[in-house]
């Protein structure tokens, strides 16, 4: 098994430093639950607090009694005056493989065998716990988790929380549990909501959800979104008729009510717990690309027989826990900020930042989105930033933590020329651009290596090191005049002959790429590959690309309108290039395309195919962009996502929550070679 590990506790060497760790550790737990905003991330309070337990446990008699040990909400959550049907408990925690077996071994010994009704394991969702109490189909109240025996009324927020619907069939009386989050959209949008009407921002999407759920009287309105894990009976509605927690779940989902199923991970049952330990790796490997946070896994027996007979204990219930997984977020101090020029000469800004370890390295750069983050949130050189980083994702900077200031912070310097050129700079969206575009000097070189790309031209051999010598030569200054080179010339640049020829055979294969390569090759603002593919199939030539208007071009699937008139105007600033590669003898057409080629008779016709795992055998080596081709050369439509739409899911090596939810739609799953043997006249 492979073990996954959290932050190691604090240790803890005599009774101030337990004191003191007590202290910090309920100031932590008092500011989340007021307005949200805690000078802990999560990771460092569960350092923070197995440090307090494992010096308890060594000095018994020091133990003081306000400490949040075992406590739910560290006991500072606010409790209210509304009591809960059942006991809503907190989860104990595990860290490591090892930590779940010991778990498994106390379950068995509990229930006087070893579980026969399987592991039920699904997300761990970091926000914050409610009860949503039904009756007779309508949502009449909401309860916050508490001291786990009484809650805080938080029925104000009926209405603004996706997957909590207002009415559910059947006249039901039940009551509801799960957590509340922002997704990390939400979370994006509420900063922006509250920015708006000068409020400061939100330091993380957990904060958030905390202070949102508790905030009365606001002039505005915070969307948050509910996943149910479980369910009680209220008032004897007689309701709840499942044998266990998946058929308790799949009751909740046919009202209506967004479950722990709907997500990305979704809701899974395993006989063993060999596979249950397999199933959180598997999660561990997903969790770069969830669109909410999540800090954990949560196993726990599924049959309600065997949770009965282990029951819970004053804290925890006995057949359930939580696997946390190692952190992901950090706190840092921002040092600098950096401005760099990218291929289509968008300006970003990067922050400098006093190494921090996260997600298993040290981080010392990290993305700032765009002025307009900056702007919206008012950070300042010198503040202390929360840091978000998963798997290869470019770690990015949520939001600062404003209640940590010192007074010595400065503002950030926004420039006022480009930052690559000097030139000026088109500050008339978000994202601030180079005025001069990717044809500007600061642009060229990063533009020229994006064209020649795997995933656009595919000249294999044009490096970075040659590319500057034709630009600094003289002979290059857009991707057109790569066609137009001659033997002689590549070879000065190369300094070979034989890598001339070669790179003479790359460029003129590379004049048969199909439109969208070329296209995408032209580097147009606000476009990509997948983008890049839409235009060319929607219009079929370049001459028809470049007629387009703003309004023609909105008409192309997942062509965001607001970016239109930018496409189209740089479109039309690339016609003298466009004309050269024209002149060169470079496609322009895009095949598949328009009845004469016979789309509606091609092996995916009408099908929209989703591609998930690794691939091999016929398809080896093919990334996520070629497949994407491969499928609409097919005459398939590709898409990222399992959706009712999708018809057919390609399942390869390590296929995971999209496979599931494929099957739970119902959709056609091939194997990597069932799928090849369906496009085998395409795979060349």
């Amino acid at each position: 098994m492979t073990t996954t590990t959290a932050a190691t506790a604090v240790p803890l060497t005599d009774r101030s430093a337990y004191t003191r760790a007590v202290e910090q550790a309920l100031a932590a737990s008092a500011a989340y639950y007021g307005d949200g905003e805690t000078a802990l991330d999560d990771a460092s309070y569960d350092a923070l607090a197995r440090g307090i337990a494992a010096y308890e446990l060594a000095h018994p008699g020091h133990v003081r009694a306000d400490s949040p040990t075992g406590k739910v909400g560290g006991g500072v959550a606010p409790v209210g005056e509304v009591a809960h049907t059942v006991a809503m408990l907190s989860l104990d925690n595990v860290f490591d493989a090892e930590g779940l077996v010991k778990w498994d071994a106390s379950l068995a010994r509990r229930i006087d065998h070893p579980v026969e009704g399987g592991y039920a394991v699904e997300p761990k969702l970091d926000g914050a716990a409610l009860a949503a109490r039904y009756r007779d189909g309508r949502l009449v109240q909401l309860v916050g988790r508490g001291n786990g025996t009484q809650g805080e009324d938080l029925s104000h927020a009926i209405g603004s929380i996706a997957g909590l619907p207002a009415e559910v069939p059947g006249g039901v009386t039940v009551e509801v549990r799960g957590e509340v989050l922002l997704t990390r959209e939400q979370f994006e949008r509420a900063n922006e909501i509250r920015a708006a009407h000068g409020a400061k921002p939100f330091s993380n999407p957990r904060n958030g959800t905390a202070g949102t759920l508790r905030a009365k009287d606001r002039p505005y309105t915070i969307e948050t979104t509910f996943f149910a894990y479980g369910a009680v009976e209220l008032d004897g509605g007689g309701f709840l008729t499942g044998a266990g927690h998946e058929a308790v779940m799949d009751q909740v989902a046919a009202l209506g009510v967004q479950t722990t199923s709907a997500t990305e991970i979704g809701l899974r049952v395993y006989a063993t717990l060999t596979e249950a330990q397999a199933r959180v790796e598997e999660i561990q490997r997903l969790r770069p690309g969830l669109p909410f946070g999540i800090d954990g896994v949560v196993v726990k027996a599924n049959a309600h027989a065997e949770q009965q007979a282990a029951g819970s204990g004053t804290r925890h219930p006995h057949w359930a826990v939580a696997y946390k997984l190692p952190p992901v977020e950090a706190r840092t101090r921002l040092l600098a900020v950096e401005w760099n020029v990218g291929r289509t000469g968008h300006i970003a800004p990067r922050a400098v930042l006093e190494p921090v370890e996260v997600d298993g390295s040290t981080v010392t750069y990290a993305t700032l989105h765009n002025p307009a983050f900056i702007r919206n949130t008012g950070l300042k050189v010198g503040d202390t930033v929360v840091l978000y980083k998963a798997g290869d994702i470019i770690p990015r900077v949520e939001a600062p933590m404003v209640a940590l200031r010192t007074g010595e912070e400065t503002d950030i310097v926004l420039p006022e020329a480009c930052p690559g050129c000097g030139g000026d700079i088109d500050t008339s969206g978000e994202r601030w651009e180079c005025a001069g575009g990717a044809s500007g000097g600061c642009g060229r070189l990063p533009s020229l290596r994006y064209a020649v790309g795997r995933d656009q031209l595919d000249i294999d051999g044009l490096g970075v090191t040659y590319l500057e010598a034709l630009v600094e030569a003289g002979l290059v200054d857009d991707v057109a005049d790569l066609f137009f080179l001659t033997r002689e010339q590549l070879a000065e640049a190369t300094g070979s002959d034989k890598r001339a020829d070669s790179l003479l055979d790359r460029l003129a294969k590379a004049k048969e790429q199909p439109l969208n390569r070329v296209f995408c090759a032209l580097g147009v603002v606000r476009t990509g590959r997948t983008l890049s593919r839409e235009i060319a199939r929607h219009f079929g030539t370049m001459d028809a690309i470049r007629a387009a208007t703003p309004d023609e071009l909105t008409e192309v699937n997942k062509l965001p309108g607001a970016n239109a008139p930018k496409i189209a105007a740089h479109i039309a600033a690339l016609g003298p290039v466009i004309d050269k590669l024209v002149e060169a003898g470079v496609n322009m057409t895009e095949p598949g395309t328009g009845d004469a080629d016979g789309t509606g008779s091609k092996p995916l016709a009408g099908e929209a195919v989703v591609v998930t795992g690794g691939m091999h055998g016929p398809l080896a080596g093919r990334n996520r962009n070629e497949m994407n081709e491969l499928i609409e050369r097919a005459g398939g439509t590709a898409s990222g996502s399992v959706s009712k739409k999708t018809t057919i899911l390609v399942a390869g090596e390590g296929a995971g929550s999209k496979l599931a939810k494929a099957e739970q739609l119902g959709t056609r799953v091939l194997t990597e070679d069932e799928f090849a043997a369906l496009v085998a006249e395409y795979l060349s």
